[in-house]
Order: C-alpha cells, then structure tokens, then sequence
C-alpha cells in the first residue's frame, strides 16, 4: 500500500500541524478525477467518504502484536497535535488494513501489501452530504501551517479545475478468466473439509478461491471506483493503491466493527441465496434462506462467536432483529449486533478478525484447513480495512467481494462457508455469484 515510510512515525521532535478548508461542494468522483494521486479511498454508509494522497506518516508492522504497535506508534503522531476548530468530520483520520494470515509475506501478485499497513495521509478528503472538507496534515520537524497551506492552494485549484465528462468510466474489460481451483479440487477441498466437521474437528470453514482474469485494457482505479460507488451505495467501498500501481479493491457487504464514542457496531452476515429475475422468484429464494435449516445454522455459528469474541473487549453485548440483505446479484442473512466499550477500535478488530464468516470455527482448526485447501495467498482478501482516528474511533469492513488490479491483470477473490451438509457445487455456483459483484466493474 502507497506509500510506505515507516520512519515517519516517532521522528524525534517531530510534530503534526493540520489545516483544513471547506470546499465548494463535490462529489465523491470529482475528487477521485483531481490532478493528484489517491492511495486510499473509503465510503461506506451514513459515513463522510474519504480520498487519501501522500502520507504526513506511515506505519507497517508484522508478528506479535502488530496491530498494537500501529496503535501505540499513531498515538505518538497524535499525542501534540494543537486543539483545531475544524467540525469532526474534517477531522485527520488513519486509513490502511491488513492481511487475512498472520506472516503475510509480500511476494506477487501482493507486492505492495505487506502484513499491516496504515497512512496518515498528507491531503485527506472527507464528502459529507453536506459538505467538502480538504484537509493537509504536515508531520516532521520542519512541519509548519504555511506550508501545510500552500498545499491547499495548490490541491484547491486542482478539485475546481476537473472536468468529469473529460474521463471515461468504461470498464477495461475481461478477455480472458483463469480459475486457481479447478472444480475436481474444490470437490475434494470441500469433502475434506465436510470429513473433518464429521470427526469433530470443525464446526465450520470458509474455502475461498481465486479468479485470475486478463483484461483488455489497462486498469484504471478511478474509473472503477465510479462505478463501484454509483453501483453499491449499501457497500462499504473501498481502495488501497500500492507503489507499483495495483490496488486492492472492492464492495464489501460485510462491516467488521464501528467504534462511535464508546458504542459498538458490527453483525453477523452469513448465509447466502442468489436473487431472483422475478420479484416473485426473488421472495421465493428469500423464503429459501429463512428457513434453511443448513443456512440458518451456518448464520447462528457466526453470529454466536462474534458475540463470544466480543466479549472480551466490551459489554452490553446484544443482537438485534435477523433480516435479509439484499445486493445486487445475492442475498444473506443479517443480524446487528452492537456493545459499549472504552477500547480503541483496533483492539476490537484484533479480537473480532477473523470471524467465521470469513475464516471458520474453532478458529485454529480453520484457518490450519484454509491453508491447506487454498492454493492461493489470500493477501488482504477477507481481512480488514478501513480507518481511525485520534479518539479510537473508527470503521473496519471485511474485504470481501474483492480484486487486486495491476496493469492488464486482475485477480478476483470470493469464498462460501461449509459445514456439515454442504453441497460442493451449490458452494461452487454461490462463489460464482460472488465473483460478479467485481467482475461486473472490470467487463
């Protein structure tokens, strides 16, 4: 993820200086089509959505721990940061994420993406409904407000100056897909699978697989967030851009967890149906998945573990109403669960990932039988991403329903639960489904 600079954390004597502007009001795609380069991106619902260019401070990490060092080293940038006016949802906000596995390593196609990456970025974006906010943060020993203002200057002029008809939103399209698991090994992965669950090992896994896909033209990630924010406005949008140009992608359904001033959000989503042509068929399939005996089962062991994982880290823990959600080409089961907490948002992500909607249950077993189906490096597929603040607040998805794109290649990435009575090509033919909530923004 660009751009890496991990000794701009902690720089002795350094110290943030931030600036922030109204703008006219603009959209979301205005910003992204601007004269600079965005590495991250985020919109997500009931959110401000966020643009990040160039980083005021940066961190990886890898190993034990991880997560806590991001936090302890963001705080230190934080910790002598002068009061500002600015409304909250100006406010300087950490984007990044990190890997599904622990010792990710990069190597191709996740060069770029190493084990836990997070950018304070130098010009930060917030769009509200409301209103734009243009935000430059300064880190350093030399940081100062003028030249943290000159910045402003410079990138104002460029948000007036676009042209939205000038770029085109076309698709680069796929000419050719090649699929990483075969459907004779995805019959013997899920069988596996299914004999272990039988002997008592698992209760539940989730198997993944890879679609390599070659494109026609190159890829272009403004073009593709165009379409991903006009297409799934119930999502939570993302993109992180690595030094060489790939990005990691996606319109995840899934939020890991939200940390509001205390309150907790996250839920259990789990359990899928295709939708309908008709709405007819639609409600039909709907009826399908309430009542499923195998759907409904594989829900509830999500939904239970995330409660139990919560634990820990918060009280209050309680679950709403169970209702469907409903996307563009399939429909889950969804149930809200919400906690009060005073920890950072990171510990909450640390004790929620992965949850069995993504990895399985019992954790350990689970992630042992993903390693060895998959034939593939997950990188940051299925982990989480998102954002936080000084405060430890802060949003994270699960990165599913997603794709790494460099130049001319693309590899999309969707996966099925199983448990007991799992049938290999109906999982087989949902993870097809899945593919197309990405596939549609390539072809």
């Amino acid at each position: 993820m660009e751009p890496r600079q991990d000794a701009s954390c902690g720089v002795e004597d350094a110290r943030l200086v931030t600036e922030t502007v109204r703008l006219a009001e603009t959209s979301l795609v205005d910003v992204l089509r601007a004269d600079f380069r965005a590495h991250a991106v985020w919109s997500a619902p009931g959110e401000p959505s966020l643009v990040g260019c160039g980083a005021a401070a940066s961190v990886t990490a890898s190993g034990p721990g991880e997560l806590d060092a991001v936090r302890e080293r963001v705080e230190s940038v934080f910790a002598d940061a002068p009061a500002s006016d600015a409304p909250a949802v100006a406010r300087p906000r950490v984007l990044g994420g990190m890997a599904f596995h622990d010792g990710h390593r990069e190597s191709p196609p996740w060069s770029g993406f190493p084990g836990v990456a997070f950018v304070l970025p130098h010009v930060q974006f917030a769009v509200a409904e409301d209103a734009t906010y243009l935000t430059v943060n300064e880190f350093g020993p030399e940081a100062d407000a003028g030249s943290a203002r000159r910045t402003m200057a410079r990138v104002r002029e460029s948000v007036e100056a676009v042209d939205a008809a000038s770029v085109s939103v076309d698709p680069p399209g796929i000419v050719a897909e090649h699929p990483t698991t075969t459907r004779a090994a995805w019959r013997e992965a899920v069988a596996d699978a299914t004999a272990r669950i039988a002997a008592g090992d698992l209760e539940k896994v989730v198997l993944a697989q890879a679609l390599d896909a070659e494109l026609g033209d190159s890829f272009d990630l403004v073009s593709a967030m165009t379409r991903i924010e006009r297409g799934h406005p119930e999502c939570f949008r993302f993109a992180f851009r690595a030094n060489d140009g790939g990005a990691f992608f996606g319109p995840s359904p899934e939020r890991l967890v939200s940390r509001r001033g205390g309150r907790v959000e996250t839920g259990a989503l789990a359990a899928t149906v295709s939708r309908g042509d008709t709405a007819a068929e639609d409600a039909e399939l709907e009826r399908e998945l309430r009542s499923s005996e195998k759907l409904v089962y594989e829900h509830e062991v999500v939904e239970d573990s995330i409660r139990e994982q919560l634990a820990p880290v918060a009280r209050n823990v309680r679950s709403g109403d169970r209702r469907v959600k409903k996307l563009a080409s399939v429909q889950h089961l969804f149930t809200p669960i919400a906690a009060d907490t005073d920890r950072h948002v990171l510990e909450l992500v640390d004790a929620l990932h992965p949850t069995p909607a993504v990895g399985g249950r019992p954790p350990d077993a689970a992630l042992e039988t993903i390693r060895e189906a998959e034939a593939f490096d997950r990188g940051w597929y299925a982990a989480p991403v998102g954002w936080f603040d000084a405060d430890g607040d802060g949003t994270f998805a699960v990165a599913i329903r997603s794709a790494l794109a460099r130049d001319r290649d693309a590899h999309l990435y969707a996966g099925a639960g199983i448990v007991a009575d799992s049938d290999a090509d109906a999982e087989w033919d949902e993870i097809q489904l899945k593919f197309d909530s990405v596939r549609a923004h390539l072809s």
